[in-house]
């Protein structure tokens, strides 16, 4: 049985009706289920399509996995709010883009995958990071230049990395990741083992050039990529009307099929995402278009709400907010009450505390760090000064 209706408003199309719930008296509540049974569930709107049949709206899923969505997304949405805090306290430095809103996206996507499959994106990297693998005090500590973090301190918000894990960054050029993530499918192809990318990028990056020149390549040979527009409707100071006479992202492949999906449910995403790994494994790219929204301004240097309303913003929040939906399917289906789950966030608030610690005592990075991870290790380049005459270091 479905647990949404979609219902006419008034308002902006971005808001959309949340699932609709039934109360159950916390006397006859069971403990926090971690079940393994399936359950089936509806998603919150139906699934739009280019050139392709769209997948069931009925998802299978587990109460173990609606708790777990919703201890992974309340963990990446703490994380944003004390990374904008660590921002406004001086502690982070340079560029930061915050992805709060947006979890279900990073969620939905590692329930339809495995480690082995790759997932390449922009400058929003946080909880993608996090979602392959990553840690806490890593995340804390990279934001911070410190040596524990995931880039060693050099990379900062925007150039997180986990290789091992299928991570092959945050990259800070609008758009060039997605030639990269076509490159790593082509690898994938090359090898035959049956894996497949994920290139995500924003609405603003999808006037980009270089993706559609790589997405011809992609068509081209069948290459195994999923290209992945988180459309969170806005760029740099800018709604998306203003800058592409199209957003109808899903479409813009013409020749290349394309999915569009509610990425405010974390249950729709993992099954366009598992629908978009079977696709391309047999017939080369599609585009998933997942809807969605960023709470925070566009970077720490935009408030937000110049070009939106708080109106606006607060009425995603209210409507559509991801977290909240799988907090109201847990409660219909009587897998935790609700104080256990606000005892998960206070839980989670204290990881966080402690990763933060843990990363302020980390040292920064040595002046030498500079030289390395610049060219294959053991070649013996050397450095010279300015002169061309005195060789100041030998690179590692």
């Amino acid at each position: 049985m479905a647990l949404a209706k979609f219902t006419s408003s008034s308002r902006s199309n971005l808001l959309k009706p949340l699932t609709t719930v039934f109360s159950t008296s916390d006397s006859f509540r069971r403990p926090i289920s971690t079940s393994t049974d399936p359950l089936t569930i509806e998603t919150s709107v139906p699934f739009t399509s280019h050139k392709c049949e769209p997948p069931s709206r009925s998802v299978e899923t587990t109460p173990q996995e609606l708790i777990s969505f919703f201890k992974d997304m309340a963990m990446m949405r703490r994380m944003e709010i004390a990374a904008d805090s660590l921002y406004k306290a001086k502690l982070i430095r340079g560029f930061c883009h915050l992805y709060d809103g947006q979890e279900a996206v990073a969620v939905g996507m590692e329930a339809a995958i495995t480690k082995k499959d790759s997932i390449i994106t922009a400058y929003r990297d946080h909880c993608t990071f996090v979602g392959r693998g990553g840690t806490l005090l890593e995340v804390f500590a990279e934001l911070m230049g410190r040596q524990a973090g995931c880039s060693k301190g050099k990379g900062g918000s925007m150039h997180f990395y986990k290789k091992e894990a299928g991570f092959y960054g945050g990259h800070g050029i609008v758009g060039a990741q997605v030639p990269l993530g076509c490159g790593l499918a082509f690898a994938q192809k090359y090898s035959k083992d049956e894996t497949v990318t994920f290139a995500l990028y924003g609405d603003g990056a999808a006037n980009q050039g270089q993706l559609f020149e790589a997405l011809n390549i992609s068509a081209l040979w069948d290459l195994p990529v999923i290209l992945v527009c988180e459309n969170n409707h806005y760029g740099m100071g800018t709604a998306e009307w203003r800058a592409a006479k199209s957003p109808a992202y899903y479409k813009r492949g013409d020749y290349v099929p394309g999915l569009k999906v509610d990425g405010m449910d974390a249950l729709a995403v993992k099954q366009a995402c598992k629908f978009a790994k079977e696709h391309v494994l047999r017939n080369g790219p599609i585009i998933l278009e997942m809807d969605t929204y960023r709470y925070h301004g566009h970077s720490m240097s935009d408030p937000g709400s110049t070009y939106r309303t708080r109106d606006e913003i607060s009425g995603v929040r209210q409507e559509r907010d991801p977290i909240e939906r799988i907090r109201k399917v847990i409660l219909a289906y009587d897998l935790a009450t609700e104080k256990e789950l606000k005892d998960f966030e206070k839980e989670i608030r204290k990881e966080v505390d402690q990763a933060i610690a843990q990363a302020k005592e980390s040292p920064m990075p040595e002046p030498s760090e500079l030289f390395t991870n610049v060219y294959v290790k053991g070649l013996g380049t050397e450095a010279f000064g300015a002169d061309r005459k005195e060789v100041r270091a030998v690179l590692p």
